[in-house]
This record gives structure tokens, sequence and C-alpha cells, in this order.
């Protein structure tokens, strides 16, 4: 038995022997609690065999394999915005981010480049690069103002978003694009996202990406778990004077959060532009939502010092099980962005009150 589980096992012995020695008025609230907490799972859980019964093909192989497909697609920018969580802030740039990357790949990956007439498609690896070199720079804009100059990341954010909006607008309008979609991608670039590494049927498909997903999620475990600088963000996450005064250097531990942040957005815009096979102004357009929902969905507390990446997969995971659901439902796409918001709401006032309970 791994720590991870002795420690559950612990966790959940702790719980039944306190709950044993409890009077029945305490037991009825102790249970109410237990089911408060997890209102969030429950809900999802019940809407997921509610959705199932009314169509059975929710549950066939089909959308089995799709929902992977989405949750691998959608996995780094989640990973990349959990980090700013645990620092207790946000990033709200990140959807720009992601947009700005894909707009600087397809650029240099399209066979009839009007950006840079006459240019032929660059070795996938130059314009991935340069994604990244360039959204990591907005991430250190965003984690220098954060850190040095003290500024709210909600504020820093929102600001850098519009300014890589700008940034979006003007680069599609180089050359003779005039602000066009791009498409057309060299083959070599969407075979190397999009191709198929493990064929399931004829129409179930597991595409390349997510390989990369999963290569994403454990190199990211290992960051959070297994070195310094993991342990200096919880560390700043949950006090800040406590971690100064333990010597940990916060200015540079805010400022590389954002930064490796920022690399997980590039590498989001990198898979979605060979997913979806085309790219323009709102690539990436409230992506930040959904990585937001999905963290705080996976235990990754707004109050700081809190998370792991294992809930940020199961936060992805079940966002992408519940929205496929509805879309099987044929529930209207203008919906979503409500259940969305309510998803947030919910998923922040259950965190809160857990803060609460346990201060």
């Amino acid at each position: 038995m791994s720590e991870t589980q002795t420690k559950k096992k612990n966790r959940m012995q702790i719980w039944l022997d306190d709950y044993k020695a409890m009077n029945p008025t305490d037991k009825r609230r102790a249970i109410g609690s237990l089911l408060l907490n997890n209102a969030m799972y429950i809900i999802i859980l019940i809407a997921v065999i509610f959705i199932g019964i009314k169509e059975p093909k929710y549950f066939s192989i089909n959308s089995i394999v799709n929902i992977i497909n989405l949750t691998a697609s959608k996995l780094p920018i989640a990973l990349g915005i959990g980090g700013c969580i645990v620092l207790t802030g946000t990033d709200i740039s990140a959807g720009r981010m992601v947009g700005l990357a894909a707009v600087i790949i397809a650029s240099m990956s399209i066979t009839n480049n009007r950006i840079f007439p006459g240019l032929e498609p660059l070795p996938i690896i130059v314009p991935l690069l340069a994604a990244m070199a360039v959204c990591g720079c907005i991430g250190f804009v965003n984690g220098f103002s954060v850190a040095k100059f003290k500024l709210h990341p909600f504020i820093v954010t929102l600001a850098t978003q519009l300014i890589t909006y700008g940034i979006i607008l003007i680069y599609l309008k180089l050359g003779t694009n005039n602000g066009q979609t791009l498409s057309g991608f060299d083959p070599t670039y969407r075979n190397i996202v999009n191709g198929t590494m493990l064929s399931l049927s004829a129409t179930a498909k597991i595409p390349f990406y997510v390989l990369y997903a999963v290569i994403l999620v454990i190199v990211m475990w290992i960051i959070w778990n297994k070195t310094t600088f993991g342990k200096n963000m919880f560390a700043v996450g949950s006090n800040e004077e406590a971690a100064t005064v333990s010597g940990v250097n916060v200015s540079r531990t805010i400022i590389m959060v954002f930064v490796l942040a920022a690399i997980m957005y590039a590498l989001t815009g990198f898979i979605d532009g060979a997913r979806i096979a085309s790219v323009n102004a709102n690539t990436g357009l409230n992506y930040e939502c959904d990585a937001i929902a999905a963290c705080v969905i996976g235990g990754v507390s707004f109050v700081g010092g809190t998370g792991r990446i294992s809930g940020i997969v199961i936060g992805v995971l079940l966002l992408q099980i519940i929205f496929t659901g509805l879309n099987y439902m044929q529930v209207d796409q203008n919906y979503l962005y409500i259940i969305k918001g309510l998803i947030i709401l919910v998923a922040c006032a259950i965190d809160m009150r857990k803060y609460l309970t346990k201060k």
C-alpha cells in the first residue's frame, strides 16, 4: 500500500472512530457535513447516471474515448493555472495566451502563408519554442508584477489578457492575412499532435496528444511533489511571511510559477491548433474558466497552499464528463456558460466552507 493510500485510510479510520463516539445529533451533523463537502461530486454523479439512462450511447466506447481526448486537450492549461491558484491567485490571461501560442505556431506551420508570404512550414520545434518563449515572457510579466509590485493577480492578468488579445489581433493582420482564420496546416504538425496513437475501433481513436498530456501530468507531479520549487510554492501559498522567514525566495517562486503556467498555456495552444485544424482571434476564448473550475473541483483551494495534480486531472475529467453528457442531451450551448458559472460558484463556496470549518 502506498503512503498516500495509507494516509487516506488513516483519515477514514479516524473519521469512523470519531463518528462512532458521537451522540445521534452529532452523527446527523457529521453526515450532513460530509454530504455538503462532497456535494459537487454527488451532483455530477447523479447527473451522469441520469444522462446515461436517458441517452444509453453516452456510455459507448466512442463517447468514453471522446471524453478522454477532450480531457487530454484541456489538461495542460489546468495544470498551469493550478499553480497560480495554489499561490492564492489566478490567471485570467491564460485563454488568450493559448490563442496567441496557437496563432504563432499556425503562422509558421501553414502551407499557404499569408502572414509571412513565401515562408515554407518550419520544423515544428521552431514555432513551438517561439510560442513557449513569447508566452513565457508574458508569464514573467505577470509573475514579476505580482511579486515585486504586490499587485493582485486578478488585476495583473486582466491587463495582460487585454494586451495579449491586442497582440493577437495585430499579428493576424500581418502580411496579406487581414485578420483571417489560419488553416491548411502542414501535415507533419497535424500528425504529430492529432495522429492516431491507438485505435479501439473504426471511429474510436486515441491521438498522440493524449500521450503528451500524460507526460505533462507526470512532469508536473514531479515538479509539485519532488522538487524544492514545488515545496516553496506550497509554502508561499500557505503563508508568504512564514516562507520568507524560512529562507524561501518568495519573488523568484512566484515568478517561476507564472512562467511555468505560461509554458503550459503554450502547449495547450500547440495541441489545440492541430486538434481543431484552424486558428483565429477567438481561439482560447474563456479556456481559463474551464481550467479554474476544474482546479477548484479537484481540490485546489483559493485559500492557498492546497492542491494535488491528481485532483486537477480528476477535475478536468469530471467537467468533460458532464459537458459531454449535456451535449448528448442537446442542451443549448448558451446554457453551458450558466452551468460553468454555477459550478465555479458552488465549488468555491464548498472550498471556503471547508476552510472555515478547519479554522
